[in-house]
């Protein structure tokens, strides 16, 4: 296998839009398909197909960047797929020219690990068909879909699945990942309701192909996309969720100004959200100037919803609005536009599975109280007894179904679109966060794969606990070669 320099892939690139040929290359070739060679067999030689976005393209500057602009990469090649054959092609030709890759859908990767410098990124945001079944309740839908985009389309036949609070975020990474949001103990992880994939993984010496994994095939790589599926074993194209009904929800704000109320609410919450009714989501969120309310109750009405969450409404005089509708539309009313968002962000994940004693909640404020940025925020999120809990036919690699609640401190800094602005701030945010995080580290366990904390020693354990032998050996079994790897991805079982 040659190296491939970058004037070689600037002069590939320069080839067309439609299609990279590169000298030698057979054009129109393509990989095999699903039952394609052995690991020790070659491929045809592989053409790129699809939107191709290269560094001369008026357009590489906006497909290059990520939604956090902290981090800024320039890949020598960007693929938007437009068909599971795209990804085949890529796929091959990357491996075929030694060429590093990374797999984008929804941009959100919080460390910038969707994208790579001097590389290849193979971005499947376009792969966006809707397939739902009413009555049998499966929807198969493509990876290119957003969470809001996803939430809408189930919405029209009164039909959900879970999803992250963010509607900009990838369906897709969101799910791989786990996917915990307002219906996390109503129906369970996002993982939990995802019964089929379609994946293209690497074959042969040189190749890919495409498999349709679900419970009955494939189904150990089936379990482990169940939380561990981010960028670990291919590229996933399409995803088959077992959706349930939901045609009304009641959602309920409530806001306290100042942070005098804050260990009595953080104390009542943590000892009443996780254990209310399963139908209850809620979250609380911490600013530097107030306190802020979040709960979704499905099939609820707001006289429900005021009775579960009274021990909380009941602290203060908090300013309190509920709306009653359907969950498409509320999800979308709550939604905030991604270029209102500042440009830099900066987060810590964590479990916790005790409450917070009296003094986890006082470095709570103390924190907060000097944060970075207006933006900076703590939420936790209740898990507790809810859905989550059981895992799904065929079992899934997300591992912190105890836990009593989901927590993240997250500094937001910068103006979007200006890469460069607030620089003075960066170190000062990333330094609070640090800070921050290990001032809790005392009070909380294990940390979620979607947010990845950067320098952590025992990552892997803290994402996965005890399933990472489990993990590494599928990893042998459908990537040997590790092609799919970036600074925290699933290393291969090497016996």
């Amino acid at each position: 296998m040659r190296d491939l320099s970058r004037r070689d892939l600037l002069k590939a690139t320069a080839a067309g839009a439609g299609a990279v040929a590169l000298p030698g290359m057979m054009a129109g070739s393509s990989a095999l398909a699903a039952d394609g060679p052995s690991f020790g067999d070659k491929f045809p030689p592989a053409t790129l197909t699809g939107r191709i976005v290269r560094p001369q393209s008026p357009d590489y500057p906006q497909a290059s960047l990520g939604w956090d602009e902290l981090f800024v990469r320039y890949p020598l090649v960007i693929v938007f797929a437009q068909e599971t054959q795209d990804v085949v092609n890529a796929l091959t030709w990357a491996r075929q020219h030694d060429v590093a890759l990374r797999v984008r859908s929804g941009r959100h990767s919080l460390e910038g690990w969707s994208n790579v410098d001097n590389g290849i990124v193979i971005d499947v945001s376009e792969l966006k068909d809707v397939d739902i079944n009413p009555t049998t309740r499966v929807a198969k839908l493509g990876a290119g879909l957003t969470q809001s985009e996803a939430v809408a389309a189930l919405g029209e036949y009164d039909l959900a699945a879970t999803t992250g609070g963010e509607g900009t975020v990838g369906l897709s990474g969101a799910t791989l990942g786990g996917g915990l949001g307002f219906l996390t103990r109503y129906i369970g992880m996002a993982c939990d309701n995802l019964i089929g994939v379609e994946i293209v993984v690497a074959a042969g010496a040189d190749g890919a192909k495409v498999l349709k994994v679900d419970p009955w095939n494939h189904a150990d790589l089936l379990w482990a996309l169940r939380g561990a599926g981010n960028g670990n074993f291919g590229i996933v194209t399409s995803l088959t969720y077992q959706v349930a009904p939901l045609e009304s929800v009641a959602y309920l704000q409530a806001t306290w100004p100042g942070l005098d109320n804050l260990h009595d609410i953080f104390d009542t919450w943590q000892h009443t959200g996780p254990f209310s009714d399963p139908r209850l989501g809620t979250q609380v969120e911490v600013h530097r100037d107030e306190i802020l309310l979040f709960a979704v109750l499905a099939e609820g009405s707001e006289a429900e919803a005021r009775k579960l969450l009274e021990p909380l409404l009941s602290i203060g005089t908090p300013e309190v609005t509920v709306q009653i509708g359907g969950w498409s539309e509320t999800y979308a009313g709550f939604q905030v536009p991604s270029d209102e968002d500042p440009g830099k962000w900066k987060f810590y994940s964590q479990f916790t599975r005790e409450p917070f004693p009296a003094e986890a909640i006082s470095i709570v404020r103390q924190f907060m109280e000097k944060a970075p940025s207006p933006d900076s925020n703590f939420f936790a999120q209740a898990f507790g007894r809810g859905a989550q809990r059981q895992e799904p036919f065929g079992g899934a690699a997300f591992p912190h179904r105890d836990s009593l609640f989901y927590s993240e401190p997250g500094a937001g800094w910068g103006t979007r679109g200006e890469p460069d602005s607030d620089d003075a701030i960066t170190p000062i945010a990333q330094a609070w966060i640090a800070e921050f995080s290990l001032a809790l580290r005392p009070y909380v366990d294990g940390a979620y794969v979607n947010v990845p904390n950067i320098g952590m020693a025992e990552w892997e354990e803290a994402y996965w606990g005890r399933n990472v032998p489990r993990l590494r050996k599928i990893k042998a079994k459908y990537d040997p070669h590790n092609v799919f790897q970036y600074e925290q991805s699933i290393p291969p079982a090497t016996h």
